[in-house]
């Protein structure tokens, strides 16, 4: 059987685990060969470090896609995360037009925004650049905030209701896009988790856990790792998004198990990766 193959697209923060440093090693413990391009590289990450520094690498996206095209480089997925500017969202749209096929699936994480905000790095002409993006994808995985500055809908802070949900999705779905991941859902106090909608089955779906209190850096792009990978290896939307969900949470679990433990560092997924890899 041939190995499955995917494209990560994402920045490396040298410090703190995020983008790169997580989506390499859990899609690789996923029997997965995983290819990436490096969109910027940071002595650390952005949240909760002063004076990181940042090289954005705009300059080598061209001369790479170009000798990945005279290699004919295939992949099963493309899997976008954090981008730096609006120039170098249209930089991976190119990317996408190269080695996207009927056949391998591109995802897009959004990341720009959490908490009701959009990050300060960002304005509202990004937004509109990631909105063509998306639309460019077959699966999508924003958050709350982001789904609201995609579709223009007012956020709404807390515990919601299904019916906010619902238009939520059916708004990003009206944008053209057929399979939708919108991570943290919480329909009761004390749960969070997500609600997954396939537009050609009009199937919407939700899984939640227990709510763990506190903000952990880098969850996001180990929740996008594990659903990329699970979802390349043939599974379904829920069940994909189910495999991610309870990997995070163990690993935040395993990260609050440790004594002193300063979570601007990241989660301890590695940790629990073998958990992954049995699985």
């Amino acid at each position: 059987m041939t190995q499955i193959k995917g494209l990560a697209i994402n920045d490396i923060s040298c410090v703190g685990r995020c983008s790169l440093t997580v989506a390499l090693p859990i899609i690789s413990a996923m029997g997965i060969e995983c290819s990436v391009l490096p969109t910027a590289v940071l002595s650390t990450h952005t949240g909760g470090f002063d004076g990181y520094t940042c090289l954005t690498l705009d300059n080598q996206f061209e001369p790479i896609r170009k000798h990945w095209e005279k290699l004919n480089r295939e992949y099963d997925f493309i899997y976008s995360g954090f981008l730096c500017s609006s120039n170098q969202i249209e930089l991976v749209s190119e990317y996408i037009k190269s080695f996207s096929t009927k056949d391998n699936i591109v995802l897009v994480d959004p990341a720009m925004a959490d908490n009701g905000k959009l990050y300060s790095l960002f304005n509202m002409e990004y937004v509109e650049k990631m909105k063509e993006l998306c639309c460019m994808a077959d699966v999508i995985v924003p958050n709350i905030t982001e789904a609201c500055l995609l579709t223009e809908m007012e956020y709404i802070p807390g515990v919601q209701t299904k019916e906010y949900i619902t238009e939520l999705i059916y708004r990003l779905s009206k944008m053209g896009i057929k399979n939708i991941v919108l991570t943290g859902v919480s329909f009761k106090e004390g749960t969070v988790g997500v609600a997954t909608y396939n537009v050609d089955r009009d199937e919407f779906r939700s899984y939640v856990r227990e709510e763990i209190k506190g903000y952990y850096h880098g969850t996001g792009d180990i929740f996008a790792s594990v659903l990329v990978g699970a979802l390349a290896k043939g599974g379904d939307l829920l069940d994909s998004a189910k495999k991610a969900v309870d990997f995070t949470v163990d690993s935040i679990l395993a990260t609050k198990a440790k004594e002193n433990y300063d979570s601007k560092y990241g989660v301890c997924f590695e940790e629990v990766l073998h958990e992954l890899i049995e699985k």
